[in-house]
């Protein structure tokens, strides 16, 4: 990359909403990560924690989360080394409404202009820059849960689908790890090899202190929900939100070691993610109820 666009890079980046998140996580949440191509024009521009997704269309390009805030300057960066520009950027999609995948959508609507997509649920929260109150991560508190708020949001329900340059883009509502969880999932094409992708919500069911998803079996019901949806869909290629609980690094090793297979194709990797966010949430309900006896 030359010291011109890394000094414009820097410079369009000096902003507060990049300033960093400190968190026990985000350092290696954040280690920088070379883009890769996924299949066709997706492309992976995300951290070595924090997933990221572009797509190329010829009408424009498609971004799937912002990582935190100090992850902003790295995607933009993995973006323009593909030789993209970030006002190419139509569309910033979100898989959920916390601070490491939402919280450097500010700094890269600055940056393209986009508007943001995302469920009501989280729409709202995003432009409060913080979790809902009903998300069971809330009781780690605003101070802990905040981000830069995120001014332009465009909701959509569960389902809904929009289509740029041919490349059609559907939300699959994933609420459970947060209210406003959301899978993306599009075709990508590959000198006529068409695949299903999937970027995949977190399935965990991860909560502040003192939170008891026995004591809220709607929510419970919605997790695995997401969980069976997930599961059930056209999946050629899964990306989760966070890269290492689908495998997605070790699988680019293989691609690596051996470039006539591209082993990020992996048909059974939606059900096998979905399988350990199932084990997740038994395991989950199982100590909660050991720790009531």
């Amino acid at each position: 990359m030359s010291a011109s666009l890394l000094l414009t890079l820097g410079l369009a980046l000096a902003n507060a909403d990049t300033t960093p998140i400190d968190c026990s996580a985000c350092a290696g949440w954040n280690e920088a990560q070379a883009p890769f191509r996924l299949h066709g024009d997706s492309w992976y521009v995300g951290t070595r924690g924090l997933s990221s997704v572009l797509v190329a269309t010829p009408e424009g390009l498609v971004l799937i989360d912002g990582g935190l805030p100090q992850s902003a300057p790295l995607i933009a960066a993995n973006v323009e080394s593909l030789g993209f520009r970030m006002d190419q950027v139509r569309y910033l999609l979100n898989s959920h409404e916390h601070f490491d995948h939402a919280g450097g959508l500010a700094a890269l609507q600055r940056l393209s202009g986009a508007p943001v997509l995302a469920t009501a649920e989280g729409a709202r929260a995003l432009r409060r820059g913080s979790t809902a109150h009903d998300d069971p991560q809330a009781g780690f508190g605003d101070e802990a849960n905040g981000y830069p708020p995120v001014r332009d949001v465009q909701e959509l329900a569960d389902g809904n689908a929009f289509t740029l340059g041919g490349t059609t883009f559907t939300l699959q509502a994933s609420p459970g790890h947060a209210p406003g969880g959301s899978t993306w999932t599009w075709r990508s094409c590959e000198d006529g090899d068409c695949r299903d992708l999937v970027f995949a919500d977190s399935l965990t069911a991860v909560s502040a202190p003192g939170y008891r998803f026995t004591d809220e079996p709607a929510r419970v019901e919605a997790l695995r929900a997401s969980i069976a949806r997930v599961a059930a869909l056209p999946c050629d290629l899964l990306v989760s939100a966070h890269p290492g609980f689908s495998g997605l690094f070790d699988k680019l090793a293989a691609r690596e070691a051996d470039p006539a297979r591209n082993a990020l194709l992996d048909p059974g990797a939606c059900a096998a993610y979905a399988a350990g966010g199932e084990d997740w949430l038994r395991r989950r309900l199982e100590s909660e109820a050991g720790a009531a006896d």
